[in-house]
């Protein structure tokens, strides 16, 4: 399931899974980090989980064996994290990255570019977003604000002087 493009996931779970509309690896790990409490845990998919457990859980999902015995959300996460990176074709497809960059404060481009996408990038992505949102919406915007306001801090104050020369 890593390092397949879209399509070629959908075949492989097509005879497991024939009414599945979207990667099944994508819902059931995305599933996990919410049923573990990953909406309340900062630093969701930022902080990694354990390298062991992430390797086990993908041993696993490889398998198509359901997580199980998992209490830490930053291991599905960061599955869910590999899974993405590892598409072998990113799923905003090269031919949109140039619309994407130039209209990226631009609302109505944007949604027309993900409604442009072929279907199953449109669907996996659209499932991305949706489960980045929350019903509550200070969950993860207080968190990214904590967050951009620690890294804003250090951009504006932290003396790198001592990095000068360093390679």
């Amino acid at each position: 399931m890593f390092m397949n493009t879209l399509e070629d996931i959908m075949l492989l779970q097509k005879d497991r899974y024939p009414d599945r509309v979207l990667p099944w690896i994508q819902t059931v790990l995305s599933e996990e980090v919410l049923h573990l409490g990953g909406t309340g845990t900062e630093g969701i998919f930022r902080v990694p989980g354990d390298i062991d457990e992430v390797n086990a859980l993908k041993a696993r999902v490889d398998q198509w064996s359901l997580p199980v015995g998992c209490s830490d959300p930053h291991v599905p996460a960061s599955l869910l994290k590999l899974w993405y990176r590892e598409l072998h074709e990113s799923l905003i497809p090269p031919e949109f990255y140039e619309r994407c960059v130039e209209n990226y404060t631009n609302k109505e481009v944007a949604i027309d570019i993900v409604n442009n996408l072929p279907r199953i990038n449109r669907l996996v992505l659209c499932y991305l977003i949706r489960f980045l949102q929350s019903d509550d919406p200070t969950v993860i915007f207080e968190n990214t604000r904590k967050e951009m306001g620690f890294m804003r801090t250090l951009v504006m104050h932290l003396d790198t002087s001592f990095m000068e020369g360093v390679i």
